[in-house]
């Protein structure tokens, strides 16, 4: 494997150079496109997540806890919008074939979110599907994307497990270290954090996109979208706090709390989905679709067209 070398102006050559990509790319319409799905998917997505982590620490925990998370982001009555989506979503069914119905249901509602992420970033790789193989393609998508569903209720598993721990030894600490040994645990907890997220990130977009990414692209890009992301969650927090941009819109406010939050959330992973990809062709690596992929061919300008058409002309005219 070729070691990389990355220097400063190499860094600021890739990120003014994801800048105007991303830009370009015009992610306010493509974040705003997956916050309308999300918030069908959320519902969903967390009750199986919930399920997953709920076998080790019990439902209700693992509920406080991602309540406890949204309120922070987001704000508390939005976090109690997203409680009562959660109850809604998990409401058992009498009949064999309504919970049938309603496990169906659920995963292609948390999946759906995935599927227009992964035409996002497909965009940003400059690769699309081949038109025949599109609903075998869609069927395994879906199974990747509930995959990547059953990956994140692990990592949050994790998370939970080594948060609690250090939780629990924190209480020792205070009664028989030194107090600045709370603030080494403080960082302890966030690098954890931020290992969760930067591994989401990672499997999101290696798993994704019809592209053959290298894992050192992935892991560069994942690293840097999760510094991003945890700047902006703080970023975000503090807008949403001061601002209160959905005051205005009454029963529906936590709604388009929610929607922003993502939308918000979704520029940031489009900018370092952008990054990695301009990492690996800064540093020579060509885009390859998979084999079921195939490479978005551009429109031609229409100058070089005409240019085309006017040198085949003048080489009939010199034949005839």
């Amino acid at each position: 494997m070729k070691k990389i070398t990355l220097h400063l102006k190499d860094l600021w050559s890739i990120t003014k150079k994801t800048t105007v990509a991303w830009n370009t790319a015009d992610p306010f319409r493509q974040s705003a496109v997956i916050a309308y799905y999300a918030i069908f998917s959320i519902p969903a997505l967390l009750v199986i997540i919930i399920t997953l982590a709920g076998f080790a620490f019990g439902k209700e925990a693992v509920q406080g806890q991602i309540s406890m998370q949204i309120g922070t982001a987001i704000g508390a009555d939005a976090a109690k919008q997203v409680e009562q989506m959660i109850t809604n979503a998990s409401t058992q069914k009498n009949s064999i074939w309504a919970t049938i119905i309603s496990v169906i249901t659920l995963i292609l509602g948390s999946t759906g979110v995935f599927a227009q992420l992964q035409v996002s970033l497909n965009q940003i790789w400059e690769v699309k599907v081949i038109a025949k193989k599109k609903w075998l393609k869609t069927i395994r998508d879906r199974l990747f994307s509930f995959g990547l569903i059953l990956s994140i209720g692990f990592l949050l598993l994790i998370s939970l497990l080594l948060t609690a721990g250090l939780s629990v030894f924190s209480e020792w600490i205070k009664t028989h270290l030194p107090h600045f040994m709370l603030f080494v645990f403080m960082l302890i907890n966030f690098f954890i954090s931020f290992g969760v997220i930067t591994v989401l990130f990672a499997l999101m977009f290696k798993i994704l996109p019809d592209a053959r990414i290298h894992w050192r692209d992935v892991w560069i890009g994942s690293i840097a979208t999760g510094l991003l992301f945890v700047l902006g969650k703080f970023g975000l927090g503090f807008y949403f706090g001061k601002a209160n941009p959905a005051s205005t819109y009454g029963a529906a406010g936590s709604i388009v709390l929610i929607m922003l939050w993502v939308s918000y959330s979704c520029m940031i992973v489009f900018y370092g989905a952008e990054f990695t990809k301009q990492f690996a062709v800064h540093f020579g690596r060509k885009i390859e679709p998979t084999k079921d992929a195939e490479i978005i061919k551009l429109p031609e300008d229409k100058e070089l067209i005409a240019e085309k058409k006017e040198a085949v002309s003048k080489e009939e005219n010199k034949k005839g």
